[in-house]
């Protein structure tokens, strides 16, 4: 347990950018955060340090070599061990009296409604590729009334999208619907989270394999996303000005020098989102015969 001394020590210097009152106020906030690999970690890791004194982490996943390049709990030492368990601690080591609630199962329909049990803020971490997951995570804040936040490590750059309770739904944004394959609901998930698809001019796309979930990802990329992440949990947490929800989205790339706010209209519906799915379906489709024609060899 932490004294408010301590506590007030430790987070003094967050104080000229929030006062004293809202310092108070982040430590009984409580933060959802599912997922903690390359994103997740380093949201929870942050927020710990900005003095959020609560949150509920869930990930059914434990720490292996390739998690190395990127993942905040990702250590030599953690090799093999529960990435809730690892980041539980890494939170408790900064401050002492946070409250952690710990699911090792990961966030499915048998535990989501406890996961999400008062909830100030949800955050999204889950891993990129598992796209009926975070469906799950965002319709249910939704239906909660949580405001939930998602940011992509994108090539060497970051998104975001903000989902109020009272605007538009994830599936509506990305235009994402049960009928659809797996691969229909990827190309619709990417799209939506890169309306301007900026990696593309230097991204390897044979890199990415939807078979085995994985693709390039980069640790300053993560960090980028942990910087939008924060900023938007101070303006939704402390309530300081109107947050702008989708279909607003935000991208930066500092490899491009490009930074870009932009508003989406209709979400999944748009009909230029519709055109880039056609070419983003176009793209990966000599990836998806690789893909097949491997699986064929194993038969």
């Amino acid at each position: 347990m932490i004294s408010e001394d301590l506590y007030r020590e430790s987070f003094k210097r967050n104080l000229g950018l929030v006062s004293e009152t809202e310092q108070e106020r982040l430590s009984r906030a409580r933060v959802a955060i599912a997922g903690l690999g390359g994103v997740g970690g380093i949201h929870l890791a942050t927020l710990a340090r900005i003095g959020v004194g609560r949150f509920s982490i869930a990930d059914l996943d434990t720490f292996e070599a390739a998690n190395l390049n990127r993942q905040y709990g990702a250590t030599m030492e953690t090799m093999g061990k529960s990435k809730v368990e690892v980041m539980a601690s890494a939170v408790r080591s900064i401050n002492p009296g946070a409250d952690v609630a710990v699911f090792p199962e990961g966030v499915h329909e048998g535990n989501i409604d406890a996961f999400l049990e008062g909830a100030d803020l949800v955050i999204d971490g889950i891993d990129f590729f598992s796209v009926d997951a975070r469906r799950l995570l965002f319709n249910r804040a939704r239906q909660k009334g949580v405001w939930a936040v998602t940011s992509g490590p994108i090539g060497f750059g970051a998104t975001l999208q903000v989902f109020s309770p009272e605007g538009m739904g994830f599936d509506e944004y990305f235009g994402i619907n049960d009928g659809m394959s797996y691969i229909e609901k990827m190309v619709a998930f990417t799209v939506g989270l890169t309306p301007w698809p900026l990696h593309l001019k230097y991204m390897d796309l044979s890199k990415v394999n939807l078979a085995t979930g994985t693709g390039p990802s980069f640790a300053s990329a993560c960090n980028l996303c942990a910087s939008l992440v924060a900023t938007a949990a101070i303006d939704i947490l402390l309530k300081r000005r109107p947050v702008k929800s989708v279909p607003h989205y935000t991208q930066f790339d500092p490899y491009r020098g490009v930074y870009r706010k932009g508003y989406l209209a209709l979400g999944g519906r748009n009909p230029l989102q519709a055109l880039k799915r056609r070419i983003l379906s176009k793209r990966i489709r000599p990836l998806l015969e690789r893909m097949e024609a491997l699986a064929d060899t194993k038969k």
